[in-house]
Parts: structure tokens; sequence; C-alpha cells
């Protein structure tokens, strides 16, 4: 993983027009609007509970869409129930077949700070006007 790339704040629906390309190092990689990326920060709901075979596995909704999420070991004694808002900074992947997967390296609950959810929204939609979006459209 390159840590040089940002994590593109991201809604999972903008997801869908990432394509697959490397980067310098041939590490598999993504571009979306140009920008070269490997991990994305999402804020969600999760609307699952973690798989029974110890792999971690959850579905996070954002409101656009859905994501499926993957926690490594640290993470996984933490207690994660349904309906919690948690952000989650991670390594994404396209899996043949099934969901988009996020590889979670960090996840925090926000469920205590109910105006995160709106702000959130607020914070991609800058992001978009400032670093996605061509500054003169013709």
């Amino acid at each position: 993983m390159d840590y040089n790339l940002a994590a593109l704040k991201v809604f999972c629906s903008q997801l869908n027009n990432a394509k697959a390309t490397t980067t310098q190092q041939s590490q598999a990689a993504f571009t979306l609007s140009g920008i070269l990326f490997q991990r994305v920060w999402l804020q969600g709901i999760l609307v699952s509970t973690p798989t029974t075979d110890s792999s971690g596995r959850f579905l996070l909704d954002d409101g656009t869409g859905v994501i499926e999420i993957q926690l490594l070991s640290d993470f996984l004694k933490l207690s994660w129930v349904k309906g919690m808002y948690v952000m989650v900074v991670g390594l994404y992947f396209v899996q043949k077949g099934g969901l988009p997967l996020v590889k979670i390296h960090k996840i925090v609950d926000l469920s205590p700070f109910p105006d995160r959810e709106s702000m959130w929204y607020l914070e991609v939609i800058e992001v978009f006007k400032l670093f996605y979006q061509p500054p003169f459209e013709e």
C-alpha cells in the first residue's frame, strides 16, 4: 500500500465510477476523476453484524449504497453492533460477483455524535467541488 496516496473521502455510489489501474510501483490502484487512490474514507451505518467465520466482515450503508468492510483482528475485539454510525478508512478492493470491499485499518464509532452524519454529506460534497470536479466546466 502506498501511503503517499490520499484516502479519498467518498460516497459508496461514487466508487461505481472508479477505474482499476496500477501505481508507479506496479501496485493495484484506482482512479476517480483523475485522482489515483488505493484507500477510501467512508462514513455510514453498520447494517450487519460480523460474520461468524471470524473474517470480520460487515456491511456498511452510507445512504448512497452498501459496501462490505473487513476488520483486522485488533478491531474484532471491540463490540460492533447493527445501527452504529462509524467512520472507516481502508484499502479498497473490487470483488468479482460481489460488493466492493474495504479492508479497514481505522474505524471510529461516531454514534455518540448525532450531527456527524449530516456533516459528512457536506464534507464529501465540498471535497468533490474542491478537488475532484474540474475548475471550469465547458
